[in-house]
């Protein structure tokens, strides 16, 4: 049974556009719009209570100076500074909780996003900043866009007030306004630019720190931690550059707003105070222009409220990078029914910055049986696994399993169908049953699962057994390389494949999960450098420069020394017996030895290398296979 054609071409179409920028943005406001929409009330009710203030203490003096009833206004002006504290107070609260919830959806949005794409398209995306640093500035978006609209209300009010109590005060004022706006427009337009960069190179670091933390050890044992060191602090040069251009453009707008705004003021006071001797103002109206220009001069805190915007905006384009990543396509498909796993691939070719790593692979894996992969390093071995459960798609050719296209299948149907485990697993959850069933599991089966790897053995001596949360579980590689075949043991799949997935295993336990394999259901295709696991599977599939040099028994493939090579083998002696003889060595050795790994369980390796499925050597002429032949 093949795909469809109509559905194949689907799933090859073109991927849609990356959505415009800015979107994610106008999303982030969106949905705070109702918190958004509560902090500009407030702030707009507190500022018309600064703008009232003056008046009401005005009137107050001029009442109390005259010795008449300044009962009501001195009332007024203590429900307005009430007013004022209340709406703070209430922007405050609804900022930082509107903040939160925004910084939790973005970086949802981030990670299935990350999680969604093809991981050939998620290199070097410096997802740990976008989800810490450059997630916290995004999430303020909603209210940053609030108190930037509303910031000049209160500066606006307090202009008109001046105009109100006395023309000739308000003029002496709007002098310098021009100034102020083009500091404004230059805090705008270069601190975005240069706190994009800083982001960038923030960024950069926490790639690089991440690196040198998962090698740690490598690191210490090689002596090269001052190295290392450089490396990481590399991006300091650039950060410190662009901080200090961030904070040069700050300083300017604040120094310059600083200046201008006590000048201004002064000005005002000084009009103010010569048209109180001429008799044109009161003392109350003297006080009243006094407040009104302070108000007026906080059009300087312009300058913080679009800092704010300024720094959601980039945040948020940050973030957006990876929200926008293309997702992996799917089709709508389901596997037939009854089918045995059985996987083709035809005409592969993968290629990564116009480099070939898989050149025209075509290959079958009869369905329940278990293929082994070799090859030196960098053959292409974990790019062949990844695009045989579709982990990345091909560039050219198809993969089908049972018949079917996995570009046409449903995201359930490839979840359900294809299993992986990997050579350093990585466990998510709370506790040890939580990252080995990765969702809803029955007792029963968990308990399979860690027993058909292996690995009941040592969870079952932890304080809470499976239930032991993971930082109690101090684990090693071969444990927690049973725990990553235990998750992929956890339910039935067609295609089980194994990346390298036992190298941290002793011989016995390795023996073990060999066992439980063969009893494993479906089509298994494992990654291997063990001589005995090469041996002990239906056939090999030999691979070198990303070409298939030859498939076919281990037993058959052993007589070229080439094959003997990757597994660090002498090319002399008897080629055609090496596999035999070294299984038989094993088996000769183990054969009376009992273990504690689980009980009435022997060690026995089978001797027999089951060769039914070839008759021979498949060669793929365009490789040399070391005999100096050439086609």
């Amino acid at each position: 049974m093949t795909a469809a054609p109509a559905d194949a071409a689907r799933a090859r179409a073109t991927p849609a556009p990356p959505p415009a920028e800015g979107r994610l943005l106008r999303e982030a406001v969106r949905r705070g719009r109702g918190p958004a929409a509560l902090v500009l009330a407030a702030t707009a009710l507190g500022a018309a209570a600064a703008v009232t203030l003056p008046l009401a203490l005005g009137r107050a003096v001029d009442l109390l100076i005259a010795r008449a009833d300044a009962g009501s206004w001195v009332l007024l002006c203590t429900a307005l500074i009430a007013t004022e504290v209340a709406t703070d107070a209430l922007v405050a609260r609804t900022g930082g909780r509107t903040g939160a919830a925004t910084t939790a959806w973005l970086r949802r949005r981030a990670l299935a996003g990350f999680l969604a794409a093809p991981p050939a398209a998620t290199t070097g995306t410096g997802l740990p900043t976008r989800l810490t640093a450059n997630a916290l500035d995004a999430g303020t978006a909603p209210v940053a866009a609030a108190t930037a609209a509303a910031a000049g209300l209160a500066p606006l009010g307090g202009l008109a007030g001046l105009f109100l109590v006395d023309p000739w005060a308000g003029a002496a004022f709007v002098c310098g306004v021009p100034l102020l706006l083009l500091i404004l427009r230059a805090l705008l337009r270069d601190g975005r630019a240069a706190l994009t960069t800083y982001q960038e190179e923030q960024g950069r670091m926490a790639r690089l720190l991440t690196g040198a933390l998962t090698g740690a050890a490598t690191i210490a044992a090689a002596r090269t931690v001052r190295a290392e060191e450089r490396r990481v602090l590399a991006p300091l040069a650039g950060m410190r550059a662009a901080g200090e251009r961030t904070w040069r453009v700050q300083g300017r707008a604040a120094g310059l707003s600083g200046a201008l705004m006590p000048l201004l003021v002064a000005a005002v006071l000084a009009v103010g105070g010569v048209r109180l001797v001429a008799g044109h103002l009161t003392p109350g109206d003297l006080l009243a222009l006094s407040r009104y220009a302070v108000l007026a001069a906080g059009a300087g805190a312009l300058a913080g409220a679009v800092n704010g915007w300024v720094r959601a905006k980039a945040g948020t384009a940050r973030v957006e990078t990876v929200t926008a990543l293309p997702p992996t396509p799917h089709g709508t498909r389901d596997l037939p029914p009854h089918g045995d796993g059985t996987l083709a691939l035809h005409g592969v070719h993968v290629t990564r910055d116009g480099v070939p790593l898989l050149d025209s692979v075509t290959l079958t894996l009869p369905g329940g049986t278990t293929t082994a992969l070799v090859g030196p390093s960098g053959s292409g071995k974990s790019l062949l696994a990844a695009v045989a459960g579709r982990l990345t798609d091909p560039d050219q050719g198809t993969v089908l399993l049972d018949g079917t296209d996995l570009r046409t299948l449903s995201a359930d149907t490839l979840r359900h169908a294809v299993a992986y485990a990997f050579e350093r697993p990585a466990l998510f959850g709370a506790t040890i049953a939580h990252a080995v069933a990765c969702g809803p599991l029955p007792e029963p089966d968990l308990r399979r699962a860690l027993r058909r790897a292996a690995a009941d053995t040592f969870t079952d001596r932890l304080p809470h057994g499976p239930r032991t949360p993971l930082p109690e579980a101090p684990l090693s590689g071969g444990e927690l390389q049973r725990l990553g075949l235990a998750r992929a043991f956890t339910r039935p799949t067609r295609l089980l494949i194994l990346d390298d997935a036992t190298s941290s295993l002793d011989t016995v336990t390795a023996h073990l999960v060999a066992r439980a394999l063969t009893d494993t259901p479906g089509t298994r295709l494992t990654i291997t450098h063990r001589l005995t696991t090469a041996a002990q599977s239906d056939q090999v599939v030999w691979l070198d420069g990303g070409r298939i040099r030859g498939t076919g028994p281990h037993s058959v493939l052993w007589r070229d020394p080439a094959y003997r090579a990757v597994f660090g083998a002498g090319a002399g002696g008897d080629a055609g017996a090496g596999a035999d003889t070294v299984t038989d060595t094993e088996a000769r050795r183990r054969s009376d030895v009992r273990t504690d790994v689980t009980s009435d369980v022997r060690t026995e390796l089978p001797t027999d290398m089951r060769t039914d499925l070839h008759t021979g050597i498949r060669t793929d002429p365009r490789v040399d296979t070391g005999t100096g032949a050439a086609e």
